[in-house]
């Protein structure tokens, strides 16, 4: 007998079909990857099966028993927890307190301390993480306090565990972590829905892919039938064999050029660059090489210590982001949701937020009229997918990060700085991006593009340049560039070995 059985689950919202009879099965002891593209219904789903929303029509069965859930509670009753990709933690209170927040053992009408540690610290091993149950959790990194809320769900006794997104924001030593705690639950039969856009770990995971496309069921593979281009081909009903689209730019005049910039992150250590009109150029590194800390010092954001930016051959100093702007600078931020986009907002107002005061009317009046020209070229351009009204914190990841994009595109800029541009995008998202940025190379601006994704990084970069500890370690050519290359420069293998 399956452990979950969902058939013909069906939802919409305001008349727009997010789900059309979609099935699902799990069995006990299983790693079911759920993939498809931003917008096929995932999160939808997996909101449902965990009490988050009710669906519309279809039934849910556990253990072969009708089941409807009205709440997170029914769903936690029933043994489905689910982890989300922004994880839910307070972190003013200790390990013991998260994991029982709300749920605190009690011992004469008052909170039993003692035995709500030492239930906490099996909860916690159980994950994989040795840490006191009574510690804080300040100064964890994300990889730990995604264990912490594993050993969370784990207490409520869930027998189905929903993973979205886990590794989007973990190192890889943190996501060999996570495979191995993901492993040690499967062995006691606890069963895991895992949702990732990155198909490599899929392939590594997963006993069974089960793809959406469009609200629907696209197709099942079995552990022998899985790769890559299987589950492109059903995420996106088509071939990707070009996944990273060439670009016919020709390399200008210099439009960025950085000499010996020096950030807080790294205050003894220099960078020097150029990017050129024209050019795709990536920044490779390990987490904490100093790659987003200096993107953000050539906005603004942060203040340099030292150093020389000239833009278009114009120095000027990074004062602050209006600065940046103003010299033909445009940032899309790692963080969309926090730092690019306001959430409650709709389309058109966050794509007309950075030419706001550029296309004001007289008074300082917003120019209504320029808003909706905007949200017509902007929309049509990035084929944005949104209905009318609709708030940016309802769109697909795919669409918010094209919303982001399409906020400075208005601006024209020189040089466009993109800090991880694909991060939590389906496949087919990330091939629109991708052409966005050759297109953007072949009408002569310059990008330069921040990412961990090694295979994207080598798929468009013209030019790679390597961080290692805050200073670049090397600059590669698109034919020098491989992936030990890459490495052996941003785990600083080729210095020590010269040295």
């Amino acid at each position: 007998m399956r452990l979950l059985e969902a058939s013909g689950i069906g939802k919409r919202y305001s008349g727009v079909r997010a789900l059309g009879g979609v099935d699902l099965t799990l069995e006990r002891g299983e790693v079911l990857a759920l993939i498809g593209e931003n917008g096929a219904g995932k999160s939808t789903l997996m909101k449902i099966l965990a009490g988050v929303q009710e669906a519309d029509e279809g039934e849910i069965r556990i253990d072969g028993k009708p089941v409807r859930f009205r709440s997170v509670a029914d769903a936690m009753d029933a043994g489905i927890a689910l982890i989300h990709q922004e994880l839910n933690l307070a972190p003013n209170l200790d390990a013991a307190s998260n994991i029982f927040l709300g749920r605190e053992p009690r011992k004469f009408g008052l909170i039993d301390e003692t035995r709500m540690r030492r239930e906490a610290a099996g909860f916690l091993e159980m994950a994989g993480l040795a840490m006191d149950p009574a510690a804080g959790l300040e100064g964890l990194s994300t990889g730990k306090l995604q264990q912490v809320e594993i050993a969370k769900a784990l207490s409520v006794d869930a027998r189905i565990l929903i993973m979205d997104e886990p590794t989007s924001s973990l190192s890889q030593a943190e996501t060999e972590v996570l495979f191995g705690v993901i492993r040690s639950l499967k062995s006691r039969g606890v069963a895991v829905i895992y949702i990732s856009h990155r198909l490599g770990e899929v392939t590594e995971l997963a006993d069974r892919v089960s793809v959406l496309r469009d609200g629907a069921n696209a197709g099942e593979l079995a552990r022998g039938e899985v790769d890559r281009e299987r589950m492109i081909r059903l995420m996106v009903g088509r071939d990707l064999s070009e996944f990273y689209p060439g670009h016919a730019g020709v390399p200008g005049e210099v439009l960025l050029e950085v000499e010996k910039l020096r950030t807080s992150y790294w205050p003894d250590h220099e960078v020097s660059f150029r990017v050129r009109a024209g050019e795709v150029v990536g920044v490779a590194g390990l987490v904490g090489a100093g790659r987003s800390e200096l993107l953000r010092c050539l906005f603004g954001i942060d203040r340099p210590l030292a150093g020389v930016i000239r833009v278009r051959g114009v120095e000027f100093e990074p004062e602050n982001p209006r600065r940046a702007i103003a010299a033909g600078l445009a940032l899309v931020p790692e963080d969309r949701k926090t730092q690019g986009l306001v959430l409650e907002m709709g389309v058109p107002d966050n794509l007309a937020l950075a030419s706001l005061w550029r296309d004001r009317r007289r008074g300082g009046w917003v120019n209504e009229a320029a808003v909706d020209e905007l949200e017509r070229r902007m929309g049509e351009a990035m084929r944005i997918k949104a209905a009318p009204g609709q708030a940016v914190g309802l769109l697909s990841g795919g669409n918010q990060q094209k919303v982001a994009f399409g906020k400075w595109l208005a601006m024209e800029p020189a040089v466009l700085l993109l800090d991880e541009p694909t991060r939590g995008v389906d496949v087919g998202a990330k091939r629109e991006i991708h052409t966005l940025m050759a297109g953007l190379a072949e009408r002569g601006k310059a990008v330069l593009f921040v990412s961990s994704d090694l295979e994207e990084v080598l798929g468009m970069a013209d030019r790679v340049l390597v961080m290692h500890e805050g200073r670049l370690a090397g600059e590669l050519d698109r034919g020098e560039a491989s992936e030990e290359s890459v490495m052996r420069l941003a785990t600083g293998t080729k210095d020590f070995e010269a040295a």
